[in-house]
């Protein structure tokens, strides 16, 4: 048997779990831990930081991990890289499972900006009611912005010491409905959507239902993943750790 490690925290890292076959690998799960309740995932699960290169090293030789699939969220691009130098280290085999991005469509009104900072510079002037869906950690990167008002939607209640903008906390888990995304917008008088580029069907129909509100879009764009072998679904995933087996 064969020890796998896959770097979770989204559907497609439980989706390649289910599908492991558990004839020839053992599946250990690592989440970040920032999620209080994760769901249910079959395969040995751990939760927390590695503790940079070293703790990832001295994990993968801890654990006699065979190969590492990597199906972190888009944007967790330190553990990224951190995986990559770390199997590289090993001499261990690693493949990135990164769902593609969203591509805009005919109606859409997308502003791209490179990163955070750039997002909440960019709001001032352009709308002042926003739906904000970029997740608990960034919240303070707008909770300078007073004149505006933010409905801020996230999986889990911030933590009390983090510093918000004006507005009001949706805690809510996908995925979400066209008709449901539509009557969030109506209800709330929102005038622009803020969202980083993720991919997948889980919550992109927010976008759908900014285009039917003809309501502009700040979309940011992924930070840079190391190189490496790389494929965008599970099925192309199972195929590589075939090739490892």
């Amino acid at each position: 048997m064969q020890r796998l490690l896959i770097l979770g925290g989204t559907t497609e890292a439980t989706a390649l779990a289910q599908a492991l076959p558990t004839d020839r690998w053992i599946g250990i799960v690592s989440l970040a831990g920032r999620t209080r309740q994760p769901l249910t995932i079959p395969a040995i699960l751990r939760q927390g930081h590695f503790g940079g290169v070293d703790g990832f090293v001295n994990f993968l030789k801890a654990e006699r991990i065979n190969a590492v699939v990597d199906a972190t969220h888009p944007f967790a691009a330190q553990i990224s890289h951190q995986a990559a130098i770390a199997t590289d280290q090993c001499q261990i085999p690693l493949l990135m499972l990164v769902r593609p991005p969203w591509e805009p469509q005919m109606g859409d009104r997308w502003l791209v900006v490179p990163d955070l900072a750039a997002a909440a510079a960019r709001l001032p002037g352009l709308a002042q009611r926003i739906f904000l869906t970029t997740g608990r950690q960034s919240l303070a990167s707008f909770s300078a912005l007073k004149d505006q008002w933010f409905l801020m939607r996230m999986l889990e209640p911030p933590p009390p010491e983090l510093p918000l903008p004006p507005g009001e906390v949706l805690c809510d888990r996908p995925p979400f409905t066209l008709t449901h995304e539509l009557d969030l917008l109506q209800r709330y008088h929102i005038q622009a959507l803020v969202t980083k580029n993720s991919g997948g069907t889980a919550t992109c129909t927010k976008l759908a239902a900014a285009r039917q509100h003809e309501i502009p879009v700040v979309i940011i764009e992924r930070p840079a993943l190391p190189e490496g072998d790389r494929v965008s679904t599970v099925a192309a995933a199972l195929k590589w750790l075939d090739q490892q087996s």
